[in-house]
């Protein structure tokens, strides 16, 4: 089974063309103001359009009006939509691009809240409070209600073998787990998570 990897929070074209280069299926931008991942648009922009096809692109957005989300996707090119707010099942649905939404899970969240979102993917973060991982077990509970689950939160070179064993999502999300600090890429921590992914998907 092959597990997709993205790699969230790309603030330059270097970073980029080695996260591509060392086999990234996705490429994550940020736009949400005042965080420390975040990117001009314009700057997304020159990013995706220096990088090759058939690379999925994702801007991440949270409880953003409408229209300026699609002025987003028209200014970057992006191919995908992340939600990583409140939004409605409703607001969801109302974009022509691809949807991923992101729902940050303890053991006590209610899961079947996944059945309300008509989306592409659900994306299991841990909540912003928690150290760590998340929880693996929420995870894979929550695979009952989603066919394309994409795992987050404390994922690193060191563990995410492991937890594809234990989870088999669809898909692995990294921001900080390949940083030498916010916002920059350790090229050499992204390739071992990516082979690390590749040896690991062999066996399943």
């Amino acid at each position: 089974m092959r597990t997709r990897v993205k790699i969230c929070g790309i603030t330059n074209l270097k970073d980029a063309v080695h996260a591509v280069e060392a086999g990234a299926d996705a490429l994550g931008f940020i736009f949400v103001p005042e965080t420390p991942r975040y990117i001009d648009p314009s700057d997304a922009a020159n990013i995706i359009g220096s990088i090759p096809p058939f690379i999925s692109t994702v801007g991440v957005f949270k409880d953003e009006e409408k229209s300026k989300v699609q002025r987003f996707v028209i200014e970057t090119g992006i191919t995908y939509i992340q939600l990583h707010g409140i939004e409605t099942p409703e607001y969801c649905e109302e974009f022509s691009l691809p949807v991923i939404k992101v729902f940050e899970f303890n053991e006590k969240s209610n899961l079947s809240i996944l059945d309300s979102y008509n989306v592409n993917a659900h994306l299991v973060d841990k909540p912003k409070s928690k150290k760590g991982t998340a929880n693996w077990n929420v995870a894979v509970s929550a695979k009952r209600y989603s066919n394309r689950l994409i795992l987050a939160g404390g994922l690193t070179p060191e563990n995410v073998s492991e937890a594809i064993r234990y989870v088999k999502p669809y898909a692995v999300d990294v921001a900080s787990g390949v940083e030498y600090e916010k916002g920059r890429k350790d090229h050499c921590k992204m390739n071992l998570f990516i082979q690390e992914v590749r040896k690991t998907e062999t066996t399943l």
